[in-house]
């Protein structure tokens, strides 16, 4: 049941007498730690669910959700293991490929990195990099023309763009009546993609038939990748694929290419989350002492409401409605900033580094380039709910200690 009392009377003891003016400070502090803490939170909580995002869409969007590689080194059969693949319910496509870690250079420069030999068409079924090309295409890599697609970052470094040239270094070494030489072959760029991540400084793509010659793999396909249709089950699927196939093959997923990663991420979320949450923790008790100040100030206005026939109940409900009208306000006022800002955080980002020209996430040291965000109401909702109960529970001493008042100890000295 309502009593207007306790809220009339808690709303007009939210500010202090006139002559103290510093309890209604406190009181603003309160108010604004509980806001930052807040807002602070919901922001941190979206850009971790951003990167989380970015891992699923960009990183395992380029890399394989799984492989299936035979145990000989070549899949002679790898069209009819393609179409077995698909069949399992889960799998949504397949490609093949061959792989392999070597040296890209130009000049003087060097830089390592992982070359896969691909079909374009199967591969734009199982990878997003059709869809980040910048320049060219990535159905100009033609068998036998030995064209190459590169991240426009790893372009960069070794200063080359569209059209030029750039030599392919295997580690493994060729031995003739000359001498031992190193396994290296010629390469014109026929694209460049960017998809804002790591990957952009270390992938390159070949034509599948001109890398089973390079590499020289008999059968022209090292193995099979797959794409799931939920990430989470390429761990299972992958092997009821393999399980179905004749043969020995080895099989891996990427939660132990990038699983990792990935695992790093969501600790980072959970200690954020909870760190975070103390901070907000302390902003709502602050509450507590903002409360026992302003019950020590209105000893006497206890005293002459408990000798007109208040209880100690009414007495509790004033202050824990005054304690509970700091926590609402600061708490809303905190998802409101928070989620004004979480939508809007990548374009903030962005603008101060044109601002200030310089570049907070660096491609080198970082999987993605820029700062992401993901607004998830569920984490609003639940940062909402702990605000307001932690503001609410902060309430509960001081308002209990106020209904413990003595009027004739309250107004002994007034």
């Amino acid at each position: 049941m309502f009593r207007p009392l306790p809220f009339f009377v808690g709303l007009r003891y939210t500010r202090a007498k006139r002559r103290n003016h510093f309890i209604s400070f406190i009181s603003l502090m309160s108010m604004v730690g509980l806001t930052l803490g807040v807002s602070v939170l919901i922001i941190v909580m979206s850009v971790m669910n951003g990167f989380d995002r970015e891992l699923k869409q960009r990183i395992l969007g380029m890399v394989p959700h799984a492989t299936i590689t035979a145990a000989n080194g070549g899949m002679d059969d790898w069209q009819g293991i393609l179409e077995q693949a698909t069949e399992t319910e889960g799998v949504v496509a397949a490609a093949p490929f061959v792989d392999g870690q070597g040296m890209l250079t130009s000049g003087d420069v060097v830089r390592g990195a992982m070359v896969y030999g691909i079909d374009p068409t199967y591969e734009k079924k199982v990878s997003i990099i059709n869809d980040h090309m910048v320049q060219g295409d990535l159905d100009k890599l033609q068998p036998g023309e030995f064209g190459i697609v590169m991240g426009e970052l790893m372009a960069q470094y070794l200063g080359v763009t569209l059209g030029d040239k750039v030599t392919l270094v295997l580690p493994e070494a060729n031995v003739n009546l000359a001498g031992v030489f190193p396994r290296l072959k010629r390469f014109t760029i026929v694209g460049l993609f960017s998809v804002g991540a790591e990957v952009d400084s270390t992938l390159g793509y070949i034509h599948i038939k001109d890398g089973a010659r390079f590499m020289r793999i008999p059968e022209g396909v090292e193995g099979v990748r797959l794409k799931m249709d939920d990430l989470f089950q390429a761990p299972k699927l992958s092997w009821e694929v393999a399980m179905q196939l004749p043969g020995r093959y080895y099989v891996q997923d990427w939660t132990r290419t990038q699983g990792q990663l990935f695992q790093a991420i969501q600790m980072e979320k959970t200690m954020v989350g909870l760190l975070l949450t103390l901070i907000v923790a302390v902003a709502a008790f602050n509450i507590v002492s903002t409360l026992v100040m302003v019950v020590t100030d209105k000893q006497s206005d206890i005293a002459i409401l408990r000798t007109l026939g208040a209880s100690p109940r009414t007495i509790m409900g004033i202050f824990m409605v005054q304690g509970s009208l700091i926590g609402v306000i600061g708490t809303l006022l905190g998802v409101g900033l928070g989620i004004l800002a979480a939508l809007n955080v990548s374009e903030i980002v962005s603008g101060l580094e044109s601002l200030l020209g310089i570049r907070f996430l660096s491609p080198d040291v970082y999987f993605i380039s820029y700062l992401p965000s993901e607004l998830q109401w569920r984490d609003v909702w639940i940062i909402s709910v702990a605000g307001l109960a932690m503001s609410f529970l902060a309430t509960l001493y001081p308002a209990w200690k106020a209904s413990k008042t003595q009027p004739a100890e309250a107004l002994r000295y007034d």
